[in-house]
């Protein structure tokens, strides 16, 4: 699938929540849903800077594209990871530098963020970019 299709993807799961609490609930029910985070992986060099809680993104690349895994000690947080993981994860380091993130907007996710979480936010992503531009002179 290609980043937009699973962009559209999350937008429709999201639009059958009524009120914020629901999209909370769900967003930690995705962030349960991640696969375990190898211990191995969590390092220093793993974890994102500018996050106020600890999240540690690791990157293989396997094929020609990038595999993304991830873990939090917040549960919000790592949902949010869930969603970053499900988009990017195995596209091509082009196709993330190219990508328009435009599901964070259309699900409402930005203006339902403390400033410390929307910061978190996007350092995951920029570390995500940072990942895709190094993979992408190999």
């Amino acid at each position: 699938m290609t980043i937009n299709e699973i962009q559209d993807g999350i937008i429709e799961d999201f639009s059958v929540f009524e009120d914020w609490m629901d999209k909370y609930a769900y967003l930690i029910e995705l962030g349960g849903e991640l696969p375990a985070f190898d211990e191995a992986h969590r390092t220093d060099s793993n974890l994102i800077k500018g996050c106020q809680s600890k999240v540690w993104f690791n990157a293989e690349f396997v094929d020609g594209k990038i595999v993304f895994t991830a873990d939090s000690d917040a549960i919000i947080t790592k949902g949010i990871a869930s969603l970053l993981i499900k988009v990017m994860s195995n596209q091509t380091p082009e196709d993330i530098l190219n990508a328009d993130l435009y599901f964070i907007e259309k699900i409402g996710l930005t203006q339902h963020l403390s400033p410390t979480r929307s910061n978190g936010l996007l350092s995951m992503v920029k570390q995500i970019k940072i990942y895709a531009l190094a993979y992408s002179k190999k």
